[in-house]
């Protein structure tokens, strides 16, 4: 079974309301095993725009992903996440070569 990934474009508006955001996602990540694999960091766009901040979380498969954005503990850090950034967000099936 593929993994899945969340992969996540984001504008912060509020650095210090979005550290808040940050703390309250690790209860969900935790309980589901989502992975960082790019959080923030530099980059460089090199075809169309993209919003300056990018993160790419691992997850088992699409079920728990999806699991882990409908979950109670995600759902209370989206709350204190709307009103300090902009995201853009994608949750997507791996790729496993057959």
């Amino acid at each position: 079974m593929p993994k899945a990934y969340w992969i996540g474009h984001v504008t912060i508006d509020d650095p210090a309301a979005y550290e808040a955001y940050r703390q309250a996602n690790a209860a969900a990540f935790a309980k589901y095993g989502g992975r960082f694999l790019v959080r923030g960091g530099p980059q460089e766009v090199v075809e169309g725009q993209l919003r300056p901040r990018a993160v790419v979380i691992e997850f088992a498969d699409l079920e728990t992903a999806r699991a882990c954005y409908d979950s109670p503990e995600y759902q209370t850090a989206l709350a204190l996440r709307q009103p300090c950034s902009i995201v853009d967000l994608v949750i997507v099936e791996g790729w496993e070569p057959v």
